[in-house]
């Protein structure tokens, strides 16, 4: 497999306190990868700082090939790198249909973003029945699952996704599932950050443990289920 994402050593660190020390991490080309951990182990801190949202106190990521730490967040996403974060950070005034439209705002195919919208509400039906709903008037679960759809917008050879089934119904919960598998299924690599550690480690190929800013364990994901530290201190068996 080739390696579409490399980071090698990298920290991070939020005044005089470290929050990533010396974490290397790869995701190849078309793999699902997870980040598991308890809060506060650095796994957000890890997706942002691989977007170029927070900088980097040590090592490099590159990015199919290119080395991108010196790139803005902009130049990041234009190459393929799409970041999905936790908290959804919708437009709340704009309708579900004109935020889907946002996602493809770096594209210069029209026809293909209506396109896309089109394949978003077949995805998803309820953005569907939404979609001339201002996006700030559904409910939580409802903007979760617009937030994922929106970064599918523009593309990605590389989705970040932090934490996408908090707020969601155990049925849309299901749906996003599906949805991943599919994504996935399409070429699409995805390095994934999800508090249901159970769901996330049947949805991935490979996972990397994270405590206290650094990585403790990588293996592929039928061996971590089966580790008795993973399962007891977070798959609750």
């Amino acid at each position: 497999m080739t390696k579409l994402l490399d980071v090698q050593g990298i920290g991070v660190a939020y005044g005089t306190a470290e929050v990533l020390r010396e974490l290397s991490l790869h995701v190849d080309t078309g793999e699902t990868v997870t980040l598991i951990g308890a809060n506060g182990a650095g796994k957000t801190s890890c997706l942002r700082a691989i977007s170029g949202l927070e900088p980097l106190t040590a090592g490099h990521v590159a990015f199919a090939g290119e080395r991108i730490d010196t790139l803005t967040p902009r130049q990041r996403l234009e190459r393929g790198l799409v970041h999905v974060p936790e908290g959804k950070r919708l437009f709340p005034r704009m309708t579900v249909t004109e935020n889907l439209a946002m996602g493809g705002f770096l594209r210069g195919d029209k026809a293909g973003v209506k396109a896309d919208i089109d394949l978003m509400c077949d995805r998803f039906p309820i953005l569907r029945a939404r979609r001339n709903q201002a996006a700030g008037s559904m409910s939580g679960g409802e903007q979760q699952i617009l937030a994922f759809a929106r970064g599918l917008m523009a593309r990605p050879k590389l989705l970040l996704v932090d934490e996408p089934t908090v707020g969601l119904s155990p049925i849309m919960v299901k749906e996003l599932s599906a949805a991943l598998r599919s994504i996935h299924a399409d070429g699409v690599a995805i390095l994934l950050v999800e508090q249901n550690a159970a769901m996330a480690l049947r949805l991935a190929s490979r996972g990397y443990l994270l405590e206290t800013g650094r990585c403790v364990a990588e293996d592929d994901t039928k061996a971590l289920m089966s580790n008795d530290y993973v399962r007891k201190a977070y798959l609750g068996i």
